[in-house]
């Protein structure tokens, strides 16, 4: 199985998109159609695709666009004409001997190919929707992964910033500790340092007979 894309769009990636559903707007085909095959190509999803097609490459092809669907036109419309004659030859072929006048014939095949026409634009249209409708839901679903996925960072963001307050609480306690036991070290180191001095001077010395010091008591 293909991975799926996740890096940015290149300038190659968005030159097959363009190619590929320049093509299949001129062939009549579905812009669906043309987005799934591009996305096999360069291993994105269909939806991503349409979006990148519909959100800055269309915007940079609206003259090969106008083409595209002008050349789809010429070529739907020599069908019909090759339709028009193959259903000509078979109306005619099947009216009656005293019936088979040019302006009869002319005239079945004129309301055959209105209705031919009318059931092909139906179908386009339907396709159209459909396609669109394809792509509008494909997109709401990714909208809402994303918002998912934007819930939990927020849950993992709101997380993370409860333990750093903590930390820095715990930090700002243990500081505090810190430097009350330094003052009572201090404390006590000049206590003990006032205590020898006072020992110090309680203590007297005097001379004896040999010239030997002697504590007084």
């Amino acid at each position: 199985m293909t991975a799926v894309r996740q890096d940015a769009w290149s300038p190659d990636d968005d030159l097959i998109l363009a190619e590929v559903t320049l093509r299949h707007i001129r062939e009549g085909s579905t812009q669906l159609a043309a987005f799934e095959e591009v996305g096999q190509r360069i291993a994105r999803t269909s939806a991503a695709c349409g979006f990148r097609w519909n959100s800055f490459v269309r915007k940079r092809y609206d003259e090969a666009i106008g083409m595209a669907k002008q050349q789809r036109q010429k070529r739907n419309y020599l069908k019909k004409q090759g339709l028009a004659s193959t259903l000509a030859n078979t109306i005619t072929d099947r009216l009656p001997g005293e019936d088979t006048d040019s302006s009869k014939s002319e005239l079945v095949t004129a309301d055959s190919l209105s209705m031919e026409a009318v059931i092909r634009y139906l179908r386009q249209w339907k396709n159209s929707v459909q396609d669109l409708s394809r792509q509008v839901k494909a997109l709401e679903k990714e909208l809402r992964d994303k918002e998912d996925q934007l819930s939990e960072l927020r849950e993992v963001n709101n997380r993370l910033s409860k333990e750093v307050s903590e930390v820095q609480t715990d930090y700002r306690v243990v500081n505090d500790d810190y430097k009350a036991l330094i003052k009572i070290m201090d404390r006590a180191r000049r206590l003990a340092f006032l205590a020898e001095e006072t020992e110090e001077e309680k203590t007297r010395f005097k001379m004896d007979a040999n010239g030997n010091l002697e504590r007084i008591e």
